[in-house]
Parts: C-alpha cells; sequence; structure tokens
C-alpha cells in the first residue's frame, strides 16, 4: 500500500495543529487526509503538504474508508471513537477517556512499544506530564528498579489550549499596562503568577491531573507497586511543561551511571553541566521531540535516592510526536485493519 486515509479530530486546536505539523516532519505515509473539528470551526481551512484543506464537522460518516483516525483529545472522543471504530479505523486517542479501560493499550513508544500489539482499535495516548515523566523514568527503572517517585509539574498554559495561551498573552499586557486583569480559563490570573490546581480536586484533595501522573505511570510501567505522589503545577509559561522528580531505587545509581543510563535511553537527550550552567529549559525544549534530562544528582537524605530536572515540549512529545509515533509501530507492525 503506498500510504494510508488518515482523520485528524480536532485539526483547528494546538494539538491538532501540531499533528499535522509532525506528520508532514515525519513523512508519514498518507494517502488521503480528512481534517475535521466542531460545527464551529468547520469550513476553516488548514495546510498539509503544501495543499489546502477544508475543515468538515466531525460525524461518523467522516471515517468512512479511512484506516487510521487521531484524536488531539477533548470531547470527541467518547462520542466519535467507537463509530471510527465501527468504520474500520484504528484509533490514536489524546484524550482520557480510554486510557485507564483495562480493554485499551496505553502506549510511549520509547517505553512499552510492545502494547500496540493487542489494541482492539483504540490506543491511548497518555497525559502528556506522564509521557515526560515515563520517558526519563522507564531507563532508571530497567537499571536499579524504581521503588518511590515524588514529582512536581511546572506546567505550561498551552496544555489548556489555544485559548490560555491567548489569555496569558491578554493578562500580561493588562498587567504591564495597568488595567484591571480578567480570568475566563483559569480560576485566578496566570500572568506573573503560579496555580498549585490543574483539573478538578478529587480524592485525598489530589487533582484529576495529579492522579493520572499516578495512575497512568502503573500502567505504562505494568507496576502498580510504584509508590507515586505528585503536585501538578500551573506556570506562566507558553510551551513545555517541566518536572522536578525524585527517585528511590532499590539498588544505588550514583549520579554518574545515571547519566550513563539516561544518555543511552531512546528519546532521552542528557543536558546536565552545572559548572557551565546547563540544564533543560522550556526556552530550550520548544519546538523539539526529545525529554531533556539534568540536575542529575543524588538525594542526600537517603541511601539510593535521585534528583532529576526533566523538560520536553508537552504539545510534541506531550500529545502529538508521541500520537505519530504510535501510529507508525501500528502501520509498520502491521496492525492496521484494512
Amino acid at each position: 500500500m503506498d500510504g494510508y486515509n488518515v482523520v485528524i479530530v480536532g485539526a483547528t486546536g494546538a494539538v491538532g495543529q501540531e499533528l499535522l505539523r509532525v506528520l508532514e516532519e515525519r513523512n508519514f505515509p498518507v494517502a488521503r487526509l480528512v481534517l475535521a473539528a466542531t460545527a464551529r470551526s468547520a469550513g476553516k481551512r488548514l495546510v498539509f503538504r503544501g495543499q489546502e484543506y477544508v475543515v468538515h464537522q466531525t460525524s461518523p460518516e467522516i471515517f468512512e474508508g479511512m484506516h487510521l483516525a487521531l484524536f488531539a483529545g477533548g470531547a470527541a472522543s467518547r462520542e466519535f471513537a467507537p463509530a471510527a471504530v465501527a468504520r474500520g479505523c484504528v484509533v490514536v486517542d489524546n484524550s482520557s477517556t480510554f486510557r485507564l479501560d483495562p480493554g485499551v493499550p496505553l502506549v510511549v513508544p520509547e517505553v512499552n512499544p510492545e502494547d500496540v500489539r493487542w489494541h482492539r482499535g483504540i490506543i491511548a495516548n497518555p497525559n502528556c506530564s506522564t509521557i515526560i515523566m515515563v520517558v526519563a523514568l522507564k531507563p532508571l527503572h530497567d537499571a536499579a528498579r524504581i521503588r518511590r517517585v515524588v514529582v512536581s509539574t511546572y506546567q505550561a498554559v498551552s496544555g489548556a489550549g489555544q485559548e490560555a495561551i491567548e489569555e496569558l498573552t491578554r493578562q500580561t499586557r493588562d498587567v504591564l499596562e495597568g488595567r484591571e486583569v480578567e480570568s475566563r480559563v483559569f480560576p485566578y490570573q496566570i500572568a506573573f503568577n503560579l496555580i498549585p490546581h490543574i483539573d478538578v480536586f478529587q480524592e485525598m484533595d489530589y487533582t484529576k491531573e495529579e492522579w493520572k501522573m499516578v495512575r497512568e505511570t502503573h500502567k505504562i510501567l505494568h507496576d502498580d507497586t510504584i509508590a507515586i505522589t505528585a503536585t501538578t503545577v500551573r506556570v506562566p509559561v507558553y510551551r513545555s511543561h517541566s518536572e522536578s522528580i525524585n527517585v528511590e531505587t532499590e539498588r544505588k545509581l550514583t549520579a554518574a551511571e545515571a547519566r550513563e543510563v539516561l544518555a543511552g535511553a531512546p528519546g532521552v537527550a542528557v543536558v546536565d553541566d552545572p559548572g557551565n550552567r546547563r540544564y533543560p529549559m522550556p526556552l530550550f525544549a520548544s519546538h523539539h521531540d526529545e525529554v531533556f534530562v539534568g540536575r542529575i544528582r543524588e538525594d542526600n537524605s537517603i541511601p539510593c535516592g535521585l534528583n532529576l530536572w526533566v523538560v520536553a515540549d508537552q504539545l510534541r512529545k506531550g500529545a502529538a510526536t508521541n500520537a505519530v509515533q504510535i501510529a507508525e509501530l501500528v502501520y509498520k507492525g502491521g496492525y492496521l485493519r484494512v
């Protein structure tokens, strides 16, 4: 087959547009492309490989004759993913709808690529912060088995969508020009502020975002004995999430050993030279696909502990790139339903 028929649902959003860029950059074999979104966005035009495409309103009929459906996230997944599967599509879904369904693989290609083999039509893309974390954790887990993880995230506003990006810009301008600040997307002003609250509060006063990092990591690593606790924070950065990760392992890894392990891991770029002030930052991670790891040091408070500072572009590796990598695994492995 010369190529595959691909649908992008949510094509006009931040992740949807990133999916288009990643498909083009990675030369994904697209024979026919259909772009879909809500009724409000229908009629807009987007460009892929130099050709202009009109965005259609999402409906069950758009999946007819298509091989692969990439869902950018949101409410459309619950409504339309089953319709896509019923029409023969393999769905790669960026929403949280199916992630913890035991019948749906939850895949990060550098970590558990083998799980695509048992899909039943839907493959889930993990939460962006989870993806970033597990790419860094998996090589350490293989080397010394992780017992416990304490993670704090510093998440860019683009993780909340295009309206959140616009809100940060508008609020920053309003603060600098002395106008009253209005918050529509976030519960408080995000400009010049941090908000320790992402998604709704759930049991034990952890947010849904924090529980995602716990439960999704267990599923991806196939190990629910790892103790994980998370605090997720929204920060006034446009793009790329940062994470401070403390890891306790069964076997001691020195900082030098951890650097060596991580430097040889797929999808990881070690940037760790404190003497020359080299460490990962959102400014330099944006628009890249690697998970950048630095500030690697031994935890002085326990015998077998490490501290890491991890940064990655959550629109790319945390969403679009990971989804396209899953799609590549599916078609290269012969797991498309064609």
